[in-house]
């Protein structure tokens, strides 16, 4: 259980908050001393309560809640540090999903290759009414990912991916390349 740690010293003792009529008391000494070590874990915990949000500093059991907290989906294959770095990248992901930089950033952090996004669309200004529009119908999204060992990529997690962080309305393809 987090927080047990055997001798654990509360900060502040339980009987030093009792008003002073119990301090005399042996009783109320031995049960007070019970409660210090009930809630020392605690009290502990929750002082520290800022480094369980912190992903470089979260404990290794606390990550997967934590990454769960802010939406991302993590692998129980991948290491610590990788973990720790794709929970801490969530807020830019989040920032810049729906665009060709987002799916780039997200699928780096899940394969570690190098990523490329193709987009068939564009976007134009015009003063002419029903001016051509850029890009090619209908709108598709390639990616393509280059890494050292294919076999080391799971294609559904970054199709997964792929598909979390585009725009909902356009198709996809995710191509893996091994490059030596």
């Amino acid at each position: 259980m987090r927080g047990m740690i055997p001798g654990l010293v509360p900060v502040v003792p339980v009987a030093s908050r009792l008003p002073g009529v119990y301090g005399d008391d042996e009783m109320m000494q031995l049960f007070t001393q019970a409660l210090d070590e009930v809630l020392a874990p605690t009290f502990t915990t929750l002082d520290s309560l800022w480094t369980y949000i912190d992903p470089h500093l979260a404990p290794e059991d606390f990550l997967d809640w934590l990454a769960d907290w802010v939406g991302v989906e993590v692998d129980d294959s991948w290491s610590v540090e990788r973990k720790r770095e794709i929970v801490a990248q969530a807020a830019q992901i989040h920032r810049r999903r729906g665009t060709v930089a987002g799916v780039e950033l997200a699928v780096r952090l899940v394969t570690g290759g190098e990523v490329t996004v193709t987009d068939s669309g564009g976007t134009i200004w015009s003063r002419t009414p029903g001016a051509d529009l850029p890009g090619r119908s209908p709108a598709e999204l390639t990616v393509t990912v280059e890494v050292p060992d294919v076999d080391a990529v799971d294609l559904r997690r970054v199709d997964r991916v792929v598909r979390d962080v585009k725009p909902a309305h356009v198709p996809h393809v995710v191509e893996i390349v091994e490059v030596a």
